[in-house]
């Protein structure tokens, strides 16, 4: 079972109420489908991407990065196969004039008011606009509807330069713009959003080795970062769904509050991607292996994850609501704020210990200086949006030099030297797997 105090309406609140997540252009009446990310939501959503780019780039010697051009010749997007194929079926009721995708409703008359459908059409994904003074065919480019093409044109570049050997991977994290018929799901479907995508190349025979090895090392990541493994699951695409290109393909699905969707998935592509643009641009993209003295175009494995949805996932995955509190059981590597600093009172010289307590901090952790209320509704606040650590200043701080540390999950508190505090809380981000 998933979390059943979590439901979408609540996210939505909660991320509009503490600042993470709001409404693009909310003040003009918004815009459909696009999010602001606010000061706790830039945080979250920067720690996701940073986890997921020392676990798959720094911590692999296999692996690079790169951060192409979300703007690319045409040519790239006819090669690919977007320019004809990247659309999705589309059909409009002639009376209430809502659009659908056409493979998302059942029979032949509209879902919102019972009226006439229209017949179906393909609607292309992607945003058209064009680079130059002159609106013309000739001056056309499109926002990037992925960022794997990015790797695959710069596949050359990368491995000369960065001198790798087959296999390797090239990383990348960066927007997307898909105009999508039907989004919506809050975070989960949007226009534009963010992916963090893997290429890796690998000998041909030894693809489907890496496919399963890529698999569980991305359902792992997960794990990891404390999504909850009951609510994770690996769904094989059957023969029908796969692209044309692909040989294999899994998606990690989560237990969002609408229900199981797609959080990420791994492909293998074959050599789809390098034969297809070492065709249309007359470049060699073979890759040459000194140590066998083999010649091949490589397969490629992708595991593509988005951003956004990840976020979505953790938010939803950490919700709780425990007796007279809610609380986000984020990873504290997760976490916007690490710890919360406390004065008991203003005075006494209390309110400037605790401004020295903060600004020891402050060099090693996000923190967050809370002065107002009582001390339970400032624990409270901290706790709703997943502040890992508090620390109270108090007469005994004044007294002998020690504070309460407070643990966000057991609510459990202890008191150390105030000297000790950033040596503590090392030791405990150190500990995590």
């Amino acid at each position: 079972m998933g979390n059943t105090d979590v439901t979408m309406e609540k996210l939505v609140s909660l991320c509009k109420r503490r600042g993470f997540i709001f409404q693009s252009s909310e003040i003009y009446g918004g815009l459909n489908s696009c999010w602001d990310y606010g000061p706790l939501g830039a945080e979250l959503k920067r720690n996701v991407k940073e986890q997921w780019w020392k676990a798959v780039v720094q911590g692999r010697e296999d692996m690079v990065g790169l951060d192409a051009s979300i703007l690319m010749h045409p040519q790239v997007w006819e090669a690919s196969g977007h320019v004809d194929s990247f659309s999705d079926p589309m059909v409009d009721c002639k009376k209430c004039k809502h659009r659908f995708r056409a493979d998302h409703i059942q029979g032949d008359k509209c879902p919102e008011c019972g009226g006439e459908l229209t017949g179906v059409r393909q609607f292309n994904l992607m945003f058209k606009t064009f680079m130059g003074p002159v609106e013309d065919s000739q001056s056309t480019v499109y926002l990037r509807p992925e960022t794997a093409q990015g790797i695959f044109v710069n596949f050359k570049n990368v491995q000369a330069s960065a001198r790798m050997k087959v296999p390797f991977g090239i990383a990348q994290i960066g927007k997307a713009f898909r105009n999508e018929i039907t989004p919506g799901n809050f975070t989960f479907r949007t226009r534009e959003f963010e992916q963090m995508e893997i290429e890796f190349f690998v000998k041909p025979g030894t693809d489907m080795e890496w496919f399963e090895r890529w698999r569980e090392e991305r359902l792992q990541w997960y794990v990891k970062l404390g999504i909850k493994k009951e609510n994770l699951r690996l769904r094989d695409h059957e023969k029908e769904e796969l692209a044309h290109y692909a040989r294999a393909c899994s998606d990690v699905e989560y237990l969002f509050p609408m229900g199981w969707s797609e959080l990420e998935g791994i492909a293998n592509r074959t050599d789809f991607d390098l034969t297809q643009h070492a065709k249309k641009s007359g470049k060699d993209l073979h890759y040459f292996s000194e140590d066998t003295q083999e010649r091949y175009i490589p397969f490629v494995i992708e595991p593509s994850a988005g951003a956004d949805r990840g976020t979505l996932a953790f938010l939803a995955d950490s919700y709780a609501e425990e007796e007279d509190r809610v609380v986000l059981h984020l990873d504290p590597r997760l976490a916007p704020i690490k710890v919360g600093i406390f004065p008991l009172m203003k005075k006494g010289g209390m309110l400037e210990r605790a401004k020295n307590i903060e600004s020891a901090l402050r060099k090693h952790y996000n923190t967050f200086f809370d002065e107002k209320g009582s001390i339970g509704r400032r624990y409270r606040r901290q706790d709703e949006i997943g502040t890992p650590y508090g620390v109270t200043i108090d007469h005994e701080t004044l007294e002998n030099g020690t504070v309460t540390l407070r643990d966000r999950d057991s609510m459990e508190q202890i008191r150390i030297s105030e000297d000790k505090v950033v040596e503590e809380l090392s030791q405990r981000f150190s500990r995590l797997p």
